[in-house]
């Protein structure tokens, strides 16, 4: 692996983990009050809501690049949740795991020296292994951005 690989893929996986010019999520999350995870402050979703979406998008962004087979859900419902009744604590710690577990299937993804970041994707309609995980970076830095908003709103931040 050439040097200029290496260095690409430390990048990309500092863009997926560190923030960089925005939050983390760890910090975007952190000391949030369990009774707030669900409010919608007024014209925004709630943070679960934001965080959920995230998550899916994350999931589904991975899944298309790693399978052929796999089919996106239908946009935009597929996409954002349902804010439910009540959320309660398993149904926040799914969303969070889940949101990690995606995170840490695209910094695998990136670590993979199989796989040539440059390279198109076989049936990915031009795209690269690299854009895709750019996408992951760049949509969920957009919704970081959201959750402080909405935490700012709920006087949580």
């Amino acid at each position: 692996m050439s040097e200029a690989d290496k260095v690409l893929r430390r990048e990309v996986v500092a863009l997926l983990e560190k923030g960089q010019a925005h939050v983390t999520v760890e910090y975007a999350l952190e000391g949030l009050e369990p009774h707030l995870r669900a409010v919608r402050p007024p014209e925004q979703h709630s943070v679960w809501e934001v965080l959920e979406h995230m998550r899916i998008a994350q999931h589904d962004i991975i899944r298309y690049t790693l399978d052929p087979d796999y089919n996106s859900p239908p946009w935009p419902k597929g996409y954002w949740p349902d804010l439910p009744d009540t959320l309660n604590e398993a149904q926040w710690r799914d969303t969070v795991d889940g949101f990690y577990r995606g995170r840490d299937e695209a910094i695998s993804l990136a670590h993979n020296t199989d796989i040539v970041l440059t390279d198109e994707i076989p049936y990915g309609e031009g795209r690269t292994y690299l854009r895709q995980l750019l996408l992951v970076a760049d949509h969920n830095a957009y919704h970081l951005g959201q959750i402080v908003t909405a935490r700012r709103a709920l006087a949580s931040w």
